[in-house]
């Protein structure tokens, strides 16, 4: 340790020894209060201030991701439902009727 930390005192808990010095602020914080973050020591402060961007960045972003995944949700259910309607239609009337299982039962006698 240098010789000016070892006088020094946490921004947090001034009864408490410094432990190391944030880079982004400057402070002197004992052990609890820093925290290792891209292989450097820093506070919890700092460490907000530096997550907070690349997250309302990618607030935005993750609406649209969202808003795309709702539109081709909806569409495949459309799709489904569209092929099997047409798949029912594609059905003789006579199946509809009860007619076509009058004509295997004839066939089997």
């Amino acid at each position: 340790m240098s010789p000016g930390l070892i006088h020094q005192r946490c921004f947090n808990h001034s009864f408490r020894e410094a432990a190391a010095r944030c880079p982004e602020c400057r402070r002197f914080y004992c052990r609890e209060c820093i925290t290792e973050h891209d292989d450097r020591v820093i506070c919890a402060a700092c460490l907000k201030k530096l997550a907070q961007p690349a997250f309302t960045q990618r607030r935005g972003f993750v609406g649209v991701v969202r808003t795309v995944q709702l539109a081709a949700g909806l569409f495949t259910i459309w799709i489904f439902f569209y092929f099997l309607g047409q798949g029912l239609l594609s059905i003789s009337p006579s199946f509809h009727d009860g007619t076509v299982w009058q004509g295997m039962w004839l066939d089997l006698e």
